[in-house]
């Protein structure tokens, strides 16, 4: 038999080894190669493999009609985003067989990854989940499979203008305990963008007012939003990833947090691009008051892959005070200018007087302010390496420009 003289039979994914781990990004070639180890001489048939990719959701539903009529509906869905099939060994057109003596055999492989792909993801009701099959064909006897999981992390940039913009709101209640009114409680929030990446610290800007006659305690969480759609049906599971909780505010007092520190745990991103799956993100600032129900203000947020680079991170402490508009980077040249040539510059007495800087006559009042600048900007590409040697030699008739002319 040959399952006797297979001693090895799996796929190893280019960069991993055994049972370690492998993510790709969208848009990556996958590399790998199918290992078949034999303990002595056997017919093969074919070797044939498989990549797939896919989001699926399931759940039920128990509903009752009438008294006592109970049923179940079940909802489901999938989307397929990645499907390649290859031969790795055929057989012969004649239709005989392949013998493979004893020994390690490998079948390299590699595929190329949609540019669009949902992050892998496993959920109460669904996952996104991609891996490559292997199927081992044998004459009059059963196929032999092996299966490889795979991990694509779609990238999430948080260095956007969207993301970097400031996350603010407000929200007030009225607390009220058998039809009496006990005074308002009030609450107002803001985070300096939108934008995070696991292990990044969310400082929290907050004022909580309380004008009733009890204590009340603030709080803050991250909340991870799980949406699953099936049949223009919704099935929502929602989490708390991390909280905080602050000093009860006595009554008729104020509570200002000034950066207060939420970390974020190791979670996986935001899906957003998903028609079945959706995982979203949001920041829950609530109050407990005492014989009512919560005052809950939410800020979004989105998880992302690519952490906030230093340009980005100064853009966000400028756009918590102020809206920043970005679309001047467009204007950058991505190539600098070429300088002009030095016979251009000074060929003549008016090009020279013309780069000069302005004299007092010219400027009239402007050098009687307490202070005056006068810059100039140029963007040259580097100068030419340094010689010894001049490309442009004089020649023997020539004078010699007297300096003191």
């Amino acid at each position: 038999m040959l399952f006797d003289r297979l001693k090895r039979f799996l796929i190893v994914l280019e960069g991993t080894e055994g049972d370690a781990p492998a993510a790709f990004s969208p848009g990556q070639a996958v590399s790998g190669r199918v290992v078949l180890e034999l303990a002595a001489a056997a017919r093969l048939g074919a070797l044939r493999l498989r990549a797939m990719g896919a989001a699926r959701v399931h759940w039920t539903e128990s509903r009752s009609a009438g008294s006592s009529t109970a049923y179940t509906q079940s909802y489901s869905d999938q989307v397929e985003f990645l499907c390649h099939r290859d031969t790795l060994l055929a057989p012969p057109d004649n239709g005989e067989v392949t013998i493979l003596q004893a020994g390690r055999h490998e079948f390299p492989f590699t595929f190329q990854l949609p540019e669009t792909l949902a992050t892998s993801f496993e959920g109460k009701h669904g996952s996104v989940r991609y891996w490559v099959k292997a199927k081992l064909h044998r004459p009059w006897s059963t196929v032999k499979k092996v299966k490889k999981e795979f991990t694509v992390i779609e990238p999430i940039d948080i260095n956007t203008p969207a993301l970097l913009a400031p996350q603010a709101g407000a929200k007030e209640k009225l607390a009220r305990a058998w039809y009496c009114n006990r005074g308002q409680v009030s609450v107002t929030a803001k985070i300096d963008r939108k934008g995070y990446t696991p292990g990044e610290v969310i400082p929290i800007f907050a004022e909580i007012d309380n004008c009733t006659s009890r204590a009340v305690v603030p709080k803050a969480a991250i909340i991870q939003t799980q949406t699953f759609i099936a049949r223009g049906t919704k099935k929502q599971k929602k989490s708390v990833v991390t909280s905080i909780v602050g000093d009860s505010i006595a009554a008729g007092k104020r509570e200002v947090w000034h950066g207060r520190a939420l970390k974020i745990p190791p979670v996986g991103p935001s899906i957003l691009q998903c028609r079945i799956i959706q995982v979203e993100y949001s920041l829950k600032v609530c109050v407990d008051i005492p014989g009512t129900s919560k005052l809950l203000l939410e800020l979004p947020l989105v998880i992302g892959t690519i952490p906030l680079h230093p340009f980005g991170s100064r853009t966000s402490s400028i756009s918590s005070q102020y809206s920043v508009n970005l679309d001047w980077l467009s204007t950058i040249l991505e190539q600098p200018e070429a300088p002009p040539e030095y016979s251009t510059v000074v060929s003549s007495p008016e090009t020279e007087q013309s780069l000069a800087p302005p004299c007092r006559s010219e400027l009239g009042g402007i050098l009687e302010g307490p202070f005056f600048a006068y810059i100039q900007e140029f963007r040259f590409r580097p100068p030419p390496l340094y010689s010894e040697i001049d490309p442009n030699p004089p020649s023997d008739n020539t004078r010699p420009r007297c300096m003191t002319c």
